[in-house]
């Protein structure tokens, strides 16, 4: 389950997504670089090979540990790209492209937001989407709808099967789980109304591409339309606002809508996603958020899991800086896996997590009035790369040291019962 919103105002593109997969399923933030002359006649996707492009754009991403697409990110054209599971009612079931490898081919193809688009919408018809999205979940599989957008225009494209509709974003857009998009489509695919006809989902009348490909069992569950109807509700209230700050669309993704300092207490209407067994399968694993000005682009990453409980931390396209958050090839132990014991204690320790979010609020705020000085040089970013690596570095310490126990509860009890090798290998 994600949510991911877009807001334009200003002259400024604001970006935000929370990504939200199995509890143990580590996210890494990676950076690559530009490719000008590649001669590789393939690539590799998570399960197709498929021809490779001689030039790309160097990307951004947050993306699952296995998989070679990505849940969200950016490229250094200033292209962002937020993507969500729907659950249709016309899924293929040969292998394709999964949707994560959609998202990363439109950023390292696309120079703007109409490239991109195209990007995903060519590869998407000629190679169809399909394959195990799940981690330990191997029967878990769906569509995608995406966010994509520059700082010039953005839209909101949902697929079902090879099919799409797409639709331009004015002042601000969110997508969740759900298909969002009607019959108020300013796109879509060739031959989409036949193709329903086909499957038994349409005869005549105005055409719903929500009413008719969405599949209401994991719609319902997730409450995905809840979910939606936050972002909207809070992504409304922002643009109401005479000047906007990054620090909003931070707010936004550590949204709970229950004012219960519990963390049993969530559900799947959060933002901000925390597990619980079999009905709250899902886990916010990785956050974003963007600002992408004229002439600037100012990105922010958790690299690790449930954002109410992380940090975010800075990271661009400047290959002088290698910032906190960007997983490294020689990393023996990842962020996301550190930060691991920080998020399960503090899940379960109220009376020390107020001193800890006072803190982390406290740097965070510190880190934002660097990066958002109208010059920035290369000493500046180290600096709010350092105040943020030395508070994360203070807490992994910190919980190190203490002693990590679950309460006799349903909550501990299913926290208690996941795979303890990312805690054992963070102790390492």
């Amino acid at each position: 389950m994600c949510d991911t919103q877009i807001l334009r105002k200003n002259k400024v593109t604001y970006f935000a997504k929370n990504s939200d997969r199995e509890p143990n399923e580590m996210q890494l933030v990676v950076r690559i670089p530009p490719t000008e002359n590649d001669n590789s006649p393939t690539v590799k996707t998570t399960y197709l090979e498929i021809p490779q492009t001689k030039k790309r754009f160097g990307v951004l991403l947050s993306k699952p540990s296995w998989t070679w697409g990505a849940e969200m990110g950016v490229n250094d054209q200033g292209v962002v790209i937020g993507n969500q599971a729907l659950f249709t009612k016309v899924q293929e079931k040969q292998v394709g492209l999964i949707g994560l490898d959609l998202l990363r081919l439109g950023l390292e193809r696309g120079s703007n937001a109409e490239e991109a688009k195209f990007v995903i919408i060519e590869l998407l018809e000629k190679y169809g989407q399909g394959g195990i999205c799940g981690y330990n979940d191997k029967t878990f599989s769906y569509d995608t709808s995406y966010i994509i957008a520059d700082k010039n225009s953005a839209w909101v494209l949902e697929t079902a099967n090879r099919h799409w509709v797409a639709k331009k974003v004015d002042n601000f857009a969110a997508i969740s789980n759900c298909i969002t998009i009607g019959s108020d489509f300013d796109e879509q695919s060739k031959g989409l109304q036949d193709f329903a006809r086909q499957q038994g989902l349409y005869t005549s009348g105005e055409f719903h591409f929500n009413q008719v490909f969405s599949s209401w069992f994991l719609t319902y569950f997730s409450k995905a339309k809840e979910r939606f109807q936050t972002s909207c509700a809070l992504l409304n209230n922002l643009a109401n606002l005479p000047t906007l700050e990054v620090k909003n669309l931070i707010d936004n993704l550590r949204t709970h809508t229950s004012s219960n300092t519990g963390h049993f207490s969530r559900h799947n209407g959060d933002i901000c996603m925390h597990a619980c067994g079999f009905v709250r399968r899902s886990q916010t694993c990785g956050s974003m958020v963007l600002e992408l000005k004229e002439n600037s682009i100012n990105c922010f990453f958790t690299g690790t899991s449930a954002p109410c409980l992380s940090i975010f931390k800075p990271a661009n396209f400047n290959y002088n800086i290698n910032f906190e958050v960007i997983s490294q090839a020689s990393d023996n132990l990842a962020l996301w896996q550190k930060h691991e014991l920080i998020h399960r204690y503090f899940l379960f320790n109220k009376d020390a997590r107020r001193e800890f979010l006072e803190s982390r609020n406290k740097v965070e705020s510190e880190m934002l009035e660097i990066i958002q000085q109208p010059i920035l040089q290369d000493k500046d970013l180290e600096r709010a790369n350092k105040a943020i690596s030395d508070w994360q570095k203070y807490w992994y310490q910190w919980v190190s040291e203490k002693h990590l126990s679950y309460p006799i509860s349903l909550y501990g009890n299913f926290w208690k019962k996941l795979d303890y090798k990312i805690l054992a290998s963070s102790k390492a």
